[in-house]
């Protein structure tokens, strides 16, 4: 009969190390599936978010987007009716149409820019009217995802600022 020995508490210490991988490796794995798990609602949550934010969208500028104004700009406005401008997103391009008076037979058509990126054709245009550059006549403004686009009132008709004009623009706006 052979005689063989072996040490017990070194099978022991094996077990345990087998015991304490297989608990760090449950915890890895637990805490990659909750990380994947917060990530998800997150696309989800975002996902939800946008698809409101274009619906409330649709409800308060309809498609394609388009908001209208009515302001005395002095243009044609002989009749005591306001001018009323009206601006649009027609599939990128910023389009303002203006009825001098109120007047629809005098209506004139201002190009604005085109809109690149993803999902801009759903951009809306916010416009308004004020004297930005003191001259007392009421200057168009566009309000393009955080842009503002500057019209000058001249002549009877708004047009972009000139470079001298943009320039003195800039420098009454800063203090």
């Amino acid at each position: 009969m052979a005689v063989t020995s072996r040490t017990i508490g070194a099978s022991r210490r094996v077990w345990s190390r087998n015991r304490q991988v297989q608990r760090t490796a449950h915890a890895l794995l637990y805490g990659a599936a909750l990380i994947l798990g917060a990530l998800a609602v997150y696309a989800v949550i975002g996902a939800v978010i946008g698809r409101i934010n274009v619906l409330i969208d649709d409800v308060r500028y309809g498609r394609p987007r388009t908001m209208h104004i009515q302001a005395f700009v002095g243009h044609n406005e002989e009749a005591g009716q306001p001018t009323r401008l009206i601006a649009m997103n027609l599939d990128r391009q910023v389009v303002v149409l203006e009825l001098p008076g109120g007047d629809p037979a005098q209506m004139r058509a201002i190009a604005g820019p085109y809109l690149f990126g993803a999902d801009e054709h759903l951009t809306p245009v916010i416009i308004g009217v004020s004297d930005v550059d003191g001259d007392t006549l009421p200057d168009l403004l566009l309000d393009i995802r955080r842009e503002r686009i500057v019209y000058l009132n001249r002549d009877g008709g708004f047009r972009l600022p000139t470079p001298e004009e943009q320039a003195r623009l800039i420098k009454s706006a800063t203090p």
